[in-house]
């Protein structure tokens, strides 16, 4: 097999993981939350209670990927968060008890870090080891890809099938995109998994310099969460827009299926952190654009812009940190992950409290596109801060 066959075939295999582990298992519950609380009796709380626990989820499995260090474990990992995602996707739709949809968020958040961490890190360690660029902007298309093919199932299926039926409707989607995302990324050799820390030369940041990267992230987490968690309500909401939530969504995914590769050809231009500041700074006006009093046309730019960014910083985010442990990728993307992971937990939260407190959503998009500026502020500060220790005389 040629090398650049070979290559496809490996980043295909990591984009259709994504579809799976993010497509199907996680972002498939934000369009069929509103028929499973006509249908389902789904509450609000509960419904708010069921994202928390997803999110801990992917909490969970990116601590996880911080410790684990052997290669041929992370790929057993990563194959079983494959299985876990048909399975938990499967549960939705073969129960009505509040545990049991509990029980699969939280597996859902698990798959997703494999096919997130797991599956960057050995897509990543598989790129280095053949001599290829180490860039994950292709792998990463899957997410933006995964909204929209969320997006679109349910909305095609809508017409014809219930709650139940959509959720066992999409366990089928998740078998067939399994396969080729098992079959073809290849398992890495024993030998150099063993050895993987004394083959590749780590050459990790300063402390000074992952604190501050860390809490840069974990503001953008902010400003991801808070918009992918709410757009849709708040668009329903806007004057003139009921019932265009969905198409905000549908935009969202549209925009960031291209955006990750796009901005690999930035940074080639302008450098990585250069291209995270622009990314953060479009990411701040994508916030503010559907409060802006615009209609249709200003929100669907906002979610453009918004979709278009927020991949980009997670592709970028997570390439630099493999880079910085080539033997063990998934060390570093395990700490930025935790990072961005923690705030996915507290943006709602505290946006729902907002919402109480002021009647209304927006005062939440007002608190991300702040703390937003903050994770610019910091990334700008990064340039200051020494990337590597000094040498010793």
């Amino acid at each position: 097999m040629s090398s650049q066959r070979a290559r496809l075939k490996v980043m295909t295999a990591g984009i259709f993981s994504l579809l799976l582990t993010l497509g199907v298992a996680r972002f498939a519950y934000t369009p069929l939350l509103p028929l499973m609380q006509q249908q389902a009796g789904l509450g609000v709380a509960e419904a708010g209670w069921l994202a928390a626990i997803n999110y801990a989820g992917y909490l969970s499995g990116a601590l996880l990927a911080m410790l684990v260090g052997d290669l041929v474990l992370k790929d057993r990992l990563y194959r079983i968060g494959l299985v876990v995602a048909v399975a938990s996707t499967a549960m939705m739709g073969l129960s009505q008890d509040f545990t049991i949809w509990a029980l699969s968020r939280y597996l859902a958040g698990l798959s997703s870090a494999a096919g997130m961490l797991f599956g960057a890190g050995l897509v990543l360690n598989w790129l280095i080891r053949h001599g290829h660029r180490s860039e994950l902007g292709i792998h990463y298309s899957g997410i933006g890809l995964g909204v929209v093919l969320c997006s679109v199932a349910v909305a095609s299926m809508g017409g014809t099938l219930d709650w139940r039926g959509q959720w066992l409707a999409l366990t089928a989607l998740g078998g067939l995109l399994a396969v080729p995302a098992l079959a073809w990324l290849p398992v890495p050799p024993r030998t150099m998994a063993s050895q993987g820390a004394q083959t590749w030369h780590d050459s990790p940041p300063t402390p000074a310099f992952l604190r501050l990267f860390m809490a840069a992230y974990f503001c953008a987490g902010i400003g991801y969460v808070v918009s992918t968690t709410f757009i849709v309500a708040i668009v329903e909401r806007l004057p003139g827009l009921a019932g265009q939530g969905k198409w905000a969504f549908l935009a969202i995914g549209l925009a960031a299926a291209p955006a990750s590769i796009v901005w690999d050809f930035v940074a080639r231009r302008i450098g990585d952190l250069n291209a995270l500041i622009t990314a953060a700074l479009l990411q701040i006006i994508g916030i503010l654009l559907p409060l802006a009093g615009g209609g249709l046309a200003l929100t669907l730019a906002g979610a453009l812009l918004f979709g278009g960014t927020f991949v980009g910083i997670v592709s970028l985010v997570l390439t630099m940190a493999g880079r910085y442990y080539p033997g063990r990728p998934a060390k570093m993307m395990g700490k930025m992950s935790l990072a961005y992971g923690s705030a996915q937990i507290a943006g709602p939260a505290v946006t729902g409290w907002l919402a109480i407190r002021f009647g209304s959503y927006e005062a939440g998009l007002y608190l991300a596109a702040g703390i937003m500026v903050l994770g610019t502020a910091l990334l700008l500060l990064l340039k200051r801060v020494p990337l590597r220790a000094a040498a010793a005389p």
